[in-house]
């Protein structure tokens, strides 16, 4: 029977994806809002849109089912008979800030479809959408002349569906999202891997779980082969979280041999590992030339399971020589995002030049405005597809941000 999650690697030609279109929520953007929504200017949204049908079909034309995030949660809702349950747990995570108000939510998103529900939790509830004159509470009394706009917040991360989960092996993890602008957005893949029949009883294996307690996020998750996975330790990631989800890997006897951690910087530019480093073909990866030392060294953690259930660590910093012993080969190219220019390679990997989506063996997905990053890929014989990118790139995630590979051809 065929799986309905089978992710080997990240080159794997890939079959089936995940996206989510960028909606009314990218609207609710201010500038006061956009630090606390993690967004660094605002997209203007029937070009995003326009972009992210471009991104689409550039997939379905290269042979990938495309999914979408938004249909697959309410499908999955009314097919568990849990709009109830589903809907009240996401107001307890939602940080509602009164009890009548919440009721008034309940009573207002309940009454719509499943599917109008869903888009409208992602797209945030504001004050003036329902009649809240009766509320006496202290809270909206002492509030009354400053309120914050929103009842529920927008999701405007939504469209980076790499983040919430990632698909390993025959199995997912659910993830723990560092910040709260993002972490109600894994509910949504619970309930998909619980409820939709495409998932559920289907033996798909959650490796970790949204209810742990460190943070994770699918953009620091590489599946390099189908014994090694990398995972960044980043700004979104913890170590402890790694260390975890390796446990749980070697004791649920995954395919799994070995997950290195390797540690990148911890700021905004480089949130994830796959904004400054990704992997393209067998023997070829991007690398942002910010995370490595002069000698071209990265902090690396070997994790490979140890005796009665112990974790062995080994720590190198050969990054490069790592990649060779763990893939097998015997050279291996480490790219330069933007040619290592002191200039061009921090501006094209900002614009998210290293954030590449391969959807075979050599061949790759960009954005199409860092044309000297992608000069170079095909310098070195990879084949790009390039796709257009002036409102995307505002949220700071290229197309690997921008996708949740489900099914990939084994290599």
């Amino acid at each position: 029977m065929e799986h309905p999650i089978h992710v080997m690697s990240e080159i794997g030609k890939l079959k089936t994806v995940m996206l989510h279109r960028p909606g009314a929520e990218v609207e609710n953007l201010t500038p006061d809002l956009m630090e606390r929504l993690l967004f660094d200017d605002i997209p203007y949204l029937p070009i995003a849109q326009e972009e992210h049908d471009y991104f689409a079909n550039t997939l379905r034309e290269n042979g990938t089912e495309v999914l979408y995030f938004e249909k697959l949660a309410a499908e999955a809702i009314d097919a568990g008979n849990v709009k109830e349950q589903f809907l009240k747990q996401m107001l307890d995570e939602s940080d509602i800030e009164s009890q009548y108000i919440y009721d008034a939510l309940y009573e207002y998103l309940i009454s719509m479809n499943t599917q109008d529900m869903i888009d409208k939790i992602i797209a945030g509830v504001r004050d003036i959408e329902l009649d809240l004159g009766n509320d006496h509470s202290l809270y909206s009394v002492v509030t009354a002349d400053d309120r914050y706009p929103f009842l529920m917040d927008p999701m405007p991360n939504t469209y980076f569906t790499r983040d919430p989960q990632a698909c390993m092996g025959n199995g997912i993890t659910i993830n723990k999202m560092t910040f709260a602008a993002r972490q109600r957005e894994s509910l949504l893949t619970e309930m998909i891997i619980k409820h939709h029949p495409r998932f559920a009883n289907k033996g798909v294996e959650v490796w970790l779980n949204r209810d742990q307690k460190w943070h994770i996020e699918g953009g620091d998750e590489l599946i390099l082969n189908d014994e090694t996975i990398a995972i960044g330790i980043s700004q979104r990631t913890t170590a402890q979280a790694i260390e975890r989800l390796a446990r749980n890997l070697f004791a649920k006897h995954s395919n799994f041999k070995r997950v290195l951690a390797v540690k990148i910087p911890n700021n905004r530019a480089m949130m994830h590992l796959d904004t400054v480093f990704t992997m393209v073909d067998r023997d070829k990866f991007t690398i942002h030339p910010g995370i490595q030392s002069n000698g071209g060294e990265v902090d690396t953690y070997i994790l490979t399971p140890g005796e009665n259930d112990t974790i062995n660590i080994e720590h190198r910093s050969d990054l490069q020589n790592i990649l060779k012993e763990v893939l097998g080969v015997s050279e291996l190219l480490l790219l330069p995002c933007g040619g290592g220019d002191a200039i061009i390679a921090p501006r094209e990997q900002w614009n998210d030049g290293s954030n590449t989506l391969a959807i075979a063996p050599g061949e790759v997905v960009t954005y199409n405005r860092n044309y000297i990053s992608n000069a170079l890929l095909r310098e070195n014989g990879i084949k790009v597809h390039e796709v257009i990118s002036s409102e995307l790139s505002r949220g700071r995630g290229g197309p690997r941000c921008m996708s949740c590979p489900i099914v990939r051809e084994d290599i």
